[in-house]
């Protein structure tokens, strides 16, 4: 079974590339379980890829500032303490499917809940956690410099909370490192699904923006104002916008959609996000030059846009300054280490997946 956090497209794309891998290899899937709230939809892509029971719970999200734009540490904690009667049902509701199901094993995708699960009620179904979080509890993972102490204390809280009870923590990384077996870490390759892999990339004149935090949308469309020369993809969940809106004949704006996200992502010559891991994966093994654009509060954000830097995916910027991301495309060169390390992926994770 399958619990997955709905925060983003990340963990759900890691969720189908798993789901497919273990399908192939003669494995069944009894129930994916997402964890979902009022602030995002699950996305039609992951029902179509998803050929199996797909339960939707609330969970525990982010709280932003007005814009859409940075997170609200305090009132996040806040809110979702707040909600803790609700959430309190939505786990007895998992463990009544757990009963059902009956899994050998439970695979969580770094959702809050799946941890609180273990933690009150003790299941003595094995527990295995996926997720680039769990490398910055290895010994090696380097922070960023200026960050709250706070927002690093709370993350990291958050992070145990999630793997509470697991048997093991399958550490996504951008590049290869030894284990940690004292933190019960195992460093493994990103989980891309194989409509990544199978693309052929090209590059055409747009630049790929992607954002979860959709208040940043209004800043691509000042700095388009003054740079209409430039081709612009930007996706985001934005409801006051149409699906496929064209602002200008360089501008246009889409939901979420993964087969055109997709396209537009093998296709782009330079690719902007709000530096979400699944996302700046993507980029890296179709070798397209990565500007990260992490959220003012998003600590876990903060240190991808740092690793992914320091694994050559590209640049990080405090604004959609899109000038600096042109200009790095302009001298980016072509690594194929990546790519190497992501071809491990299906060996590794059916290894440790079919040994505990």
């Amino acid at each position: 079974m399958f619990v997955v956090q709905g925060e983003g497209r990340g963990h759900m794309t890691q969720a189908i590339a798993l789901y497919k891998l273990l399908i192939e290899n003669g494995h069944q899937i009894s129930a994916v379980l997402v964890g979902k709230s009022k602030r995002r939809e699950i996305p039609a892509f992951f029902f179509e890829h998803i050929k199996t029971e797909i339960i939707p719970f609330e969970s525990p999200n982010f709280v932003t500032d007005k814009q859409n734009k940075s997170i609200k540490v305090k009132k996040t904690i806040v809110s979702n303490l707040l909600n803790s009667k609700s959430y309190y049902g939505h786990l007895k509701k998992i463990d009544k499917i757990i009963a059902d199901k009956k899994p050998d094993c439970i695979i969580n995708f770094y959702d809050f809940l799946a941890g609180m699960y273990y933690f009150l009620f003790h299941s003595k179904v094995p527990l295995i956690c996926i997720g680039h979080q769990y490398l910055l509890e290895h010994p090696d993972f380097i922070f960023p410099e200026k960050v709250k102490k706070s927002d690093r204390f709370w993350y990291m809280i958050n992070t145990k909370i999630t793997h509470h009870g697991a048997l093991k923590k399958m550490a996504l990384s951008f590049r290869e490192m030894n284990d940690s077996p004292k933190d019960n870490i195992i460093v493994v390759p990103p989980l891309l699904r194989n409509e990544v892999l199978e693309l052929i990339p090209e590059n055409q004149e747009h630049i790929l923006v992607y954002m979860v935090n959709a208040g940043f949308s209004d800043d691509i469309l000042q700095w388009h104002k003054k740079k209409k020369q430039h081709k612009i993809h930007l996706f985001c969940d934005r409801n006051d916008w149409a699906d496929g809106q064209i602002f200008n004949e360089t501008l246009t704006f889409f939901k979420i959609n993964d087969r055109r996200f997709l396209e537009s992502m093998r296709t782009c010559k330079a690719f902007a996000s709000t530096a979400g891991f699944e996302s700046i994966c993507e980029a890296m093994y179709l070798n397209k030059p990565v500007m990260m654009v992490p959220p003012e509060g998003h600590f876990e954000q903060q240190c991808n846009a740092l690793d992914a830097e320091l694994a050559g995916a590209g640049i990080q910027n405090k604004t959609f300054d899109l000038d600096k991301l042109i200009a790095f495309a302009e001298k980016k060169q072509i690594n194929d280490d990546f790519k190497k390390w992501v071809e491990k992926a299906n060996h590794i994770f059916l290894n440790e997946l079919t040994n505990f």
